[in-house]
């Protein structure tokens, strides 16, 4: 294998795992579930697709097409924004209170009009 090539997929798995450290820390130290969720959502999307792009290039350095990983990239890059929206409505529909502060420009919100 090249030994640029070798430099590349080692630089993007170490980014990847950067980013991924970044999500798994933000979902440990965020305060609520909405948070929670914004974090690793956002961030292991990027580490994953990091270390699938490190495997295409290594594929690519050994003759293959890589077709496996990029059909995991479609994967991981369609299902992860779905879920996570999925889970923030279930969250919402649940009531759920978050600690993030409100717009002070929103209007009051009626209790009655909710229900």
């Amino acid at each position: 294998m090249n030994l640029v090539l070798e430099w590349l997929a080692a630089l993007l798995v170490v980014v990847a795992a950067f980013f991924l450290l970044v999500g798994a820390l933000g979902l440990v130290r965020l305060p609520d579930f909405y948070m929670r969720l914004h974090a690793p959502t956002k961030s292991s999307t990027l580490g994953v697709g990091g270390v699938l792009l490190a495997s295409i290039i290594v594929a690519a350095s050994q003759g293959r097409f890589g077709l496996a990983e990029l059909l995991i990239t479609l994967f991981v890059f369609v299902t992860a924004p779905v879920s996570a929206n999925l889970l923030a409505q279930a969250a919402l529909h649940q009531k759920l209170p978050s600690r993030a502060e409100a717009p002070s420009d929103l209007p009051p919100q009626d209790p009655e009009a909710s229900a």
